[in-house]
C-alpha cells in the first residue's frame, strides 16, 4: 500500500480568507479599489520598511513594469542569475533589454559579485538579483559594485517575504523590489505581487503602467497596461500578511527539523545560513552528490514525499533565451542544476511528516551508497 504524498506546496487557504471575500463581493466594489490600497499600506509597513508599494495582477507583471517605469528598454543590459525561474530574464526581455546571465556562489544559490563585476560592460544599465528559496542575496556587495559603475539596483523578492540581510528587510534594498503572491509562496492573494519602490518617480511609473497609463480616468499619459489586482486578490493577501510572521517562524523550526536529521549524512548538503541573514525557506533546497533525478523518484514513489526541482534546466540554456547568451558556462549554475533538491517545509507540515521526510530521505541515500 503506498503511503500518502506529502505535498510539497501548499497553500493555507481558511475561513477568514473566505470571510474577506465574501466581504468584497457583498461591498460590489470588486476591481482595484479601497482593499488594494489597504493591502498596499499594509504591505508596506510590515515587510518594506514603509517603502511605497503598488500591487499589480502577477510577479511577473511586477518585475515588468518596475523595470520599465526605472527606464529600462531597446539597447540596455540587465545582470540576473541563471539560476531561477525564467520570469525574472523573461520581465527584462519583455522591456526589449537584453537580460545578461551571472553566475551563482555556491552556498545560498544567489547572485556571484565577481560573476557579476566580470559581466559588467558599457550597456549595463542595472543588476536584478534573486533571493532564492528565501536566502538574501548578497545585497551589501551587489550594492557596491552597483554605485561604484553608476547601475541600477533591482530586487526579485518573489520567494522572501520577511528574510532579513544585517537587520533589514529584503525589498529595501534596491530601486525596486518584487514580490510574488502566487499560491505556493510563503503568502499569497490567490494571484498577484507587489512591488516596493525607492523613489515616487518609481511608484507613479508603475502605478500609471499598471493601469492603461492613467491616473486619472480617460487621461492617459503612457501607454501601458491592464495589470491591476482586484479588490478579491487583495482582501485575501490582507488576512495572509497577518499571518505571514507564524508561518515563517513554523517554517523556520521545519528546516530546523530537517537540517538537524540530514545535516550529518553523507552525500547530503543542507542549506546553509549567512550568519547576517534570516532566511524565510519558501523552498528547503539540499544538494546531492548522487543521482539526483533517481532520488526525486524514489522519494516521490518509495517514501510518499512530494519533492520539487528548481531549477533543472539553467535560464541561459532554455530554448526562449539561449539566444541571449551563445555558448555561455556558468560552471556553479550548471553543477546546482544537477544536484538540487526541494523538501517539503511548509507550516502544513506535521511532526510526522518532517520524520517520514528525513527517513526517506536517509533510506534512498544509504540504498544508493
Amino acid at each position: 500500500m503506498s503511503l500518502p504524498l506529502i505535498p510539497a506546496a501548499q497553500p493555507i487557504i481558511g475561513d477568514d480568507e473566505r470571510a474577506a471575500v465574501d466581504r468584497v463581493l457583498r461591498s460590489g466594489m470588486i476591481a482595484q479599489g479601497p482593499e488594494v490600497k489597504a493591502f498596499e499600506s499594509e504591505f508596506a509597513a510590515q515587510l518594506v520598511a514603509g517603502r511605497q508599494c503598488v500591487a499589480v495582477n502577477s510577479g511577473t507583471s511586477g518585475l515588468h513594469l518596475g523595470l520599465l517605469a526605472a527606464g529600462i528598454g531597446p539597447g540596455d543590459e540587465v545582470i540576473v542569475p541563471s539560476f531561477t525561474f525564467a520570469a525574472t530574464a523573461n520581465s527584462v526581455a519583455l522591456t526589449g533589454a537584453t537580460p545578461v546571465f551571472a553566475d551563482i556562489e555556491p552556498d545560498y544559490f544567489c547572485l556571484d559579485p565577481a560573476s557579476v563585476r566580470a559581466s559588467i560592460t558599457e550597456r549595463t544599465k542595472a543588476i536584478m538579483p534573486v533571493h532564492l528559496y528565501g536566502h538574501p542575496a548578497a545585497m551589501t556587495e551587489l550594492r557596491a559594485i552597483a554605485d561604484e559603475f553608476s547601475l541600477q539596483l533591482f530586487e526579485d523578492a518573489a520567494q522572501a517575504h520577511g528574510a532579513q540581510l544585517n537587520g533589514a528587510p529584503v525589498g529595501s534594498f534596491g530601486d525596486f523590489a518584487m514580490f510574488s503572491l502566487y499560491p505556493t509562496k510563503n503568502m499569497t492573494s490567490g494571484e498577484g505581487g507587489m512591488v516596493a519602490c525607492a523613489s515616487d518617480d518609481i511608484a507613479r511609473g508603475v502605478r500609471l503602467l499598471r493601469n492603461q497609463g492613467m491616473e486619472t480616468q480617460y487621461a492617459n499619459e503612457v501607454v501601458g497596461f491592464n495589470a491591476r489586482m482586484t479588490d478579491i486578490h487583495a482582501a485575501i493577501g490582507r488576512v495572509q500578511l497577518t499571518k505571514l510572521a507564524g508561518w515563517t517562524e513554523q517554517r523556520q523550526t521545519n528546516a530546523g527539523l530537517l537540517d538537524a536529521g540530514l545535516g550529518g549524512l553523507a552525500g547530503v548538503t543542507v542549506p546553509p545560513v549567512h550568519a547576517d541573514a534570516v532566511h524565510v525557506y519558501h523552498q528547503y533546497t539540499i544538494r546531492v552528490a548522487g543521482d539526483r533525478d533517481q532520488m526525486v523518484k524514489a522519494l516521490r514513489e518509495e517514501h510518499g514525499v512530494g519533492c520539487g526541482v528548481y531549477y533543472p534546466i539553467p535560464n541561459h540554456r532554455l530554448p526562449s533565451l539561449e539566444k541571449y547568451a551563445p555558448g555561455l558556462h556558468l560552471p556553479r549554475t550548471e553543477e546546482a542544476a544537477g544536484q538540487v533538491i526541494s523538501l517539503p517545509v511548509h507550516p502544513s507540515l506535521t511532526t510526522g511528516d518532517l520524520e517520514r521526510i528525513v527517513a526517506g530521505v536517509v533510506a534512498v541515500v544509504k540504498a544508493g551508497s
